[in-house]
């Protein structure tokens, strides 16, 4: 099943779990992963596309061993939110990674490498360097960004009371 909207995505996995974050390029696809509790994304790694049944293997291997439960795929949208024909593409990727049995949130990451590269640029890394690590760091993003839309719509914490304080 792939969704558009964190709610689709909360719902189709009531039992909460892991679920990673791909950010798909033409020459690789960054990985990350998030705890089950849906807190923090941590970049994983970045795996080097090849063809597409090889590619298939290896993400139903990584989501097997990282007992994943969902995939949020960043979504390469026009600046004013229109498809493109990169945006086609990772349509046709999610579309093909159904075969997976995971739920699938197709997420917005307009912003994700530009934003990732200013922070690794603002640590002094080097080209080189930043250009190993933009992928993962790019998935990392785009699953932070759905988890913290996923734990809006299903907050831990109880809502306000009148008074502005927390129920126990």
């Amino acid at each position: 099943m792939i969704v558009e909207t964190p709610a689709d995505f909360a719902a189709a996995l009531p039992d909460g779990g892991r679920l990673a974050g791909l950010d798909p390029g033409t020459k690789t696809i960054g990985l990350a992963t998030c705890d089950a509790s849906w807190s923090f994304a941590t970049p994983h790694s970045t795996l080097k596309r090849t063809k597409f049944s090889a590619d298939l293997e290896a993400l139903r291997a990584f989501t097997a061993k990282e007992r994943i439960a969902g995939l949020v795929i960043g979504l390469p949208l026009n600046m004013e939110g229109t498809d493109s024909p990169r945006t086609q593409s990772v349509r046709a990727l999610a579309r093909n990674l159904r075969a997976l049995g995971l739920p699938i949130l197709l997420w917005d990451e307009r912003w994700s490498t530009a934003a990732v590269t200013r922070a690794m640029i603002a640590e002094d890394l080097s080209r080189a360097r930043r250009e190993t690590r933009i992928d993962k760091l790019a998935a990392s993003w785009i699953l932070q960004g759905a988890l913290d839309a996923l734990t809006r719509q299903n907050p831990v914490l109880p809502p306000p009371t009148d008074q502005g304080t927390l129920k126990p």
